[in-house]
C-alpha cells in the first residue's frame, strides 16, 4: 500500500470512529428533569397552549394552563397538570401541532408538539381532531419527554 493511501485510509477510519461516539452521549434523568422544570418556570403563571393544523397558520383553540403548569419531572416526562380541559373552538381545522406561550399572544417556550386523538401517541391527546369553531374541545393529556 502506497503511504498516501495508508494516509487516507486512516483518516476515514479516524472519520468513522469519531461519527460513531459523536451521538453516544445522554444526559443524566436529574438533567433531564431540570430542563424541564426550567420549560414550566418560562411557561410563568398565564401560559396557554394552542392548538392549531400543521404548521400552525391558525390557532383552533386555546386552553389555559394551570399555575404553576405541571408539576416537578419525573424520569425526563413533563406531564401538565389538571387533565381533562375543555376549551371553546375559536376556529375549524383539523388539529395537528400545539405550541406552549407565556399568553394568549405571548411567546414561544415550546413549539411543534403533535397532536393525536386519544390513544395516538402524540404529546398532546385530543377527544377529536376534527375541531368545528364553537364546539368544545377535550384536552385529555400531555407529555414531553426530555431528549438525549
Amino acid at each position: 500500500m502506497k503511504p498516501m493511501s495508508i494516509l487516507k485510509t486512516t483518516f476515514i477510519v479516524s472519520l468513522l470512529l469519531f461519527t460513531a461516539n459523536a451521538f453516544a452521549w445522554s444526559y443524566t434523568t436529574a438533567v433531564k428533569n431540570s430542563q424541564l422544570g426550567a420549560v414550566t418556570t418560562a411557561i410563568g403563571t398565564t401560559g396557554v397552549l394552542e392548538i392549531g393544523p400543521t404548521g400552525m397558520g391558525s390557532v383552533c383553540v386555546s386552553f389555559a394552563l394551570n399555575n404553576p403548569a405541571a408539576a416537578a419531572a419525573s424520569g425526563g416526562v413533563l406531564t401538565l397538570s389538571g387533565f381533562p380541559k375543555t376549551a371553546t373552538a375559536s376556529a375549524t381545522c383539523t388539529a395537528a401541532e400545539a405550541r406552549i406561550r407565556t399568553a394568549t399572544a405571548g411567546t414561544d417556550i415550546v413549539t411543534g408538539l403533535t397532536v393525536t386523538a386519544t390513544g395516538g401517541g402524540g404529546n398532546i391527546t385530543l377527544d377529536n381532531t376534527s375541531i368545528n369553531s364553537g364546539q368544545s374541545a377535550t384536552m385529555n393529556s400531555f407529555s414531553l419527554t426530555a431528549g438525549n
